[in-house]
């Protein structure tokens, strides 16, 4: 099953064990009613573990989902858990939160109110262009797919390669002189992973690892690749 993470960067900088004091026991409770409909709605933090580099939690909340049931609509109550892990890296703190881009988004807005009381505190992580295609041919044999984007061609918004042999093609450094990698798909010498990464800092893993190995894949290979603040 594919995982995915998303990696954020901490504008205000904050120590994990104020992080850990300021998400302990978060839960917050609303309500919603439809006609005869009346639902508890609940956002949480839970599981929290400290240690020494990292904190790891659960950011929990309801969403409210429409079923159509023999021609009647009725409000559900559907509940997503989300893990992340704040990280100290260096004299940068990074939010993980594994999870597709939109949720994992949503978790980041929600955390960076918890802990700022505004959103735009915890923002989205960034990898130069070139970092990027430097990363990329280091592990460039088993290249699977390449998105270039900032492309110059009119008319011609992004270019894409796909094959099993992208590093012996011309048209690889003839793509890298119209636009700027935005996301590939390589195969990690050091992990033997197959992973997708944009310069936005989206980490999809089709290897099948656990949470724990892809945080130490993403430690390890990715923290060094991110533009910092």
């Amino acid at each position: 099953m594919v995982l995915a993470c998303k990696i954020f960067n901490i504008k205000e900088k904050m120590e994990l064990d104020t992080l850990a004091v300021k998400l302990k026991d978060h839960e917050v409770k609303q309500s919603f009613k439809m006609e005869d409909k009346d639902l508890e709605l609940i956002s949480s933090v839970k599981d929290l573990n400290l240690k020494p580099n990292f904190l790891y939690g659960v950011f929990s909340y309801d969403k409210v989902v429409m079923f159509n049931f023999r021609g009647k609509v009725n409000p559900m109550v559907r509940t997503y858990e989300i893990p992340f892990y704040f990280y100290l890296y260096g004299d940068s703190l990074y939010l993980i939160v594994v999870e597709k881009k939109e949720r994992a988004n949503l978790v980041a807005n929600e955390l960076s109110k918890i802990l700022f009381i505004t959103s735009g505190k915890i923002v989205e992580a960034r990898i130069e262009p070139e970092v990027l295609r430097k990363y990329h041919e280091e592990n460039f044999e088993d290249s699977k797919v390449i998105f270039f984007d900032d492309v110059d061609i009119p008319s011609i918004d992004k270019l894409s390669l796909y094959g099993s042999e992208l590093s012996k093609t011309r048209l690889y450094e003839d793509y890298l002189t119209h636009g700027k990698i935005w996301y590939v798909v390589v195969r990690s010498k050091k992990y033997n992973y197959v992973v997708g990464i944009t310069r936005n800092c989206i980490v999809t893993m089709f290897s099948k690892v656990t949470i724990d190995e892809a945080r130490d894949y993403i430690i390890d290979e990715i923290f060094p690749l991110i533009k910092k603040e």
